[in-house]
C-alpha cells in the first residue's frame, strides 16, 4: 500500500486539494501498478510562520 505525505503551506482550497490527491493517486497507480483503493495520501499544512527559506520566514517574505 503506497503512503504519500505532502507538506505544504496552508491556504489551498478544498477543490485544489481534491485535484492534488486525484492527480497524485493517478501518478502512483500508473507508476507502481496498484489499485486506487490501495493509495493513502496525508496532507500536512504549515503556517507561513513555521517555514523558512534563505534565512527568512515565509511570513516575512
Amino acid at each position: 500500500m503506497p503512503i504519500v505525505q505532502i507538506e505544504m503551506i496552508e491556504g489551498r482550497t478544498i477543490e485544489q486539494k481534491r485535484k492534488l490527491v486525484s492527480s497524485v493517486t493517478e501518478a502512483i497507480c500508473n507508476s507502481v501498478d496498484c489499485p486506487k483503493e490501495a493509495v493513502r495520501i496525508i496532507i500536512r499544512e504549515m503556517k507561513k510562520e513555521n517555514i523558512a527559506a534563505a534565512g527568512k520566514l515565509y511570513t516575512d517574505r
